[in-house]
């Protein structure tokens, strides 16, 4: 669990304070601004720089998360085909990759499109920040530093979130209420392990308002489902890969004719 802690764990602490900041300024929620991508620099190189340094960054808790499912240090033999074994056990390999994107794809329309709607209606309503998707400065790199920080949320995500949490979670051994008494041990193990995921992954989505809390609460739920009957994680960072690469690249080239900046 210090692996959720200090990462999106972590995020999920600094989005509640976000949010109570945005709901008790001047305006409330809706008068406040949350930026994706940010640019680093006016330089154009040396924000290049900054974007890839962050990626990077970004994706050395999954590294951990496949080390520590692997075993950690007490794992036997090599590590890399260690490493291998446990993407393999995770379902994040390219074993099934017409079938991973097809389903990735569903997922995505399924999850993107009420989204959308969730999104103008809590603007319309007051209750979602105006979200900039992107506020990279134009350059030829822009749209693959897009596509590459899309990919490194939805490899974090699905696999610490969903893949890892999900793995370790039963292990703690949660009682069952007594007032559950005829939920049977097994459906409250799935109950409240995909309960735990969800709000994480709605937690550090706070900061963009209540809206996009309680959309990804929901979309946890779903991916966690999915993940629980499938054991593939590859579809879940599929979908997830496509709804931020529209949102992101969307954003960066629409938001100005279309007057959302």
């Amino acid at each position: 669990m210090l692996v959720a802690a200090l990462s999106l764990g972590r995020s999920g602490v600094y989005a509640v304070v976000q949010l109570i900041a945005l709901a008790t300024a001047a305006g409330g929620v809706a008068a406040g601004t949350a930026t994706l991508n940010p640019s680093r620099s006016p330089r154009p190189y040396l924000d290049l720089t900054y974007q890839l340094l962050g990626i990077g960054f970004a994706l050395v808790p999954v590294l951990l998360c496949l080390f520590l499912l692997a075993g950690g240090t007490s794992g036997r033999g090599p590590l890399l085909p260690a490493l291998a074994r446990v993407c393999h056990r995770i379902g994040l390999d390219l074993r099934r990759p017409g079938r991973d994107l097809l389903h990735g794809v569903g997922l995505a329309a399924v999850i993107g499109i009420p989204g959308l709607g969730l999104y103008v209606a809590g603007r319309a309503l007051g209750f979602t920040a105006q979200v900039q998707a992107s506020a990279l400065n134009e350059a030829w790199w822009t749209v693959p530093v897009l596509v590459l920080s899309a990919l490194q949320n939805a490899l974090l995500e699905e696999v610490l979130v969903v893949a890892y949490l999900l793995d370790r979670l039963p292990r703690l051994g949660l009682r069952r209420p007594r007032w559950l008494g005829r939920l049977s041990p097994s459906a409250w193990t799935v109950m409240w392990v995909v309960a735990a995921s969800a709000l994480l992954r709605g937690s550090y989505h706070l900061y963009q308002g209540y809206g996009p809390g309680f959309g990804n609460l929901v979309m946890g739920v779903v991916f966690a489902l999915v993940y629980w009957r499938t054991h593939r994680v590859m579809p879940l960072v599929v979908a997830h890969t496509l709804l931020d690469v529209v949102a992101f690249v969307g954003y960066q080239y629409l938001a100005g004719p279309l007057g959302l900046t």
